[in-house]
């Protein structure tokens, strides 16, 4: 089959399309030929072995230290299963599904996973490319904003890269859910996000939003760009800052605020759940959320996907189209 391999860490270039052995199912397994996957930040750092403050070591250890230890990029898809193991009882061939997986392996034409992993029936009306686009960003908003974040019907959400994957999922969640939103993007995407359903947008370039009078109940940073010290003047009473892309230093701290109560700083890592992509599913076929897309690339053109997410230009999620 045909892969996206990079066989160094490095540059957008250092990947490219060749051909690898086909993956076989076990008997707990499916193999889904993959239409749709899609390039995102995890990706990009793994590609360029950059890690947040304090985890350069630890990551090295699980991606490779002097190259990577698995060549085959991608956590996301979407697909149809043309295999299954002979103790699958959960899906049939023909199925059309989304799966999720750390590890990796999706910029391929076909993948592997167990029938008990993060992978879900797709629905009719979302085509391959808004599936392939769904877990990473929407789980991760998901997971923040509800199970860590404990975020209430009512309460003021600031979300700090709004126009990401994550953070355009997370305005549409947060609106879902009740809250009021305010973006801090790009002026470029000030417009998008407030489509989306955002009350406000701030241009980081123009105005520093820790130095506002407004006060917030939960403060999403989606890219590291921010502390604990810079928002404890905007949080409100008992306000939340959520760290996704938080160094070692500020996830030790988040834990000392959570002792101390009050005003937190609550980190962690969003895990690959099933149940997650179905409640995502669920709300979008309310019409209350869709996975953004902002470009989508051939497999032969995978290098200019991974420019894209490099430039820190992309709205929402880059999307690479297999078959």
């Amino acid at each position: 089959m045909r892969a996206c391999v990079f066989s160094r860490f490095g540059p957008p270039e250092v990947v490219t399309v060749s051909e690898v052995d086909t993956p076989r199912p076990a008997a707990s397994d499916v193999l889904v030929r993959v239409h749709a996957t899609t390039v995102t930040t995890a990706d990009w750092r793994i590609r360029s072995s950059t890690f947040p403050h304090g985890f350069d070591t630890m990551a090295r250890l699980v991606f490779g230290w002097s190259k990577p230890r698995k060549q085959v990029l991608g956590s996301e898809f979407s697909g149809e299963i043309v295999e299954v193991g002979e103790r699958v009882t959960k899906f049939k061939v023909g199925d059309a599904v989304i799966g999720f997986s750390a590890g990796l392996g999706a910029h391929a034409e076909f993948k592997v996973m167990k029938e008990d992993a993060a992978l879900v029936l797709k629905p009719k009306r979302m085509s391959f490319e808004e599936a392939a686009a769904l877990p990473f960003g929407g789980t991760t908003a998901l997971h923040f904003l509800t199970d860590i974040g404990q975020l209430k019907a009512g309460e003021k959400v600031l979300v700090i890269g709004a126009g990401g994957a994550v953070g355009s999922a997370a305005i549409q969640l947060a609106k879902h859910f009740g809250a009021r939103v305010t973006a801090v993007c790009s002026a470029a995407k000030s417009a998008k996000v407030l489509a989306l359903g955002a009350e406000r947008a701030i241009d980081y370039r123009l105005e520093d939003f820790t130095k506002g009078d407004e006060t917030y109940d939960v403060i999403l940073d989606t890219i590291g760009s921010t502390t604990f010290s810079k928002c404890r003047g905007v949080l409100s009473e008992k306000g939340r800052l959520l760290m996704i892309a938080a160094g070692l230093d500020q996830l030790l701290l988040g834990a000392w605020t959570g002792i101390k109560g009050g005003k937190r700083a609550l980190g962690g890592v969003a895990p690959e759940r099933s149940a997650h992509i179905l409640k995502l599913i669920e709300i979008f076929e309310l019409g209350a959320y869709r996975p953004i897309v902002d470009r989508v690339f051939s497999m032969d053109q995978i290098v200019d996907a991974h420019r894209l997410v490099d430039s820190g230009h992309k709205f929402g999620s880059v999307v690479v189209k297999i078959l």
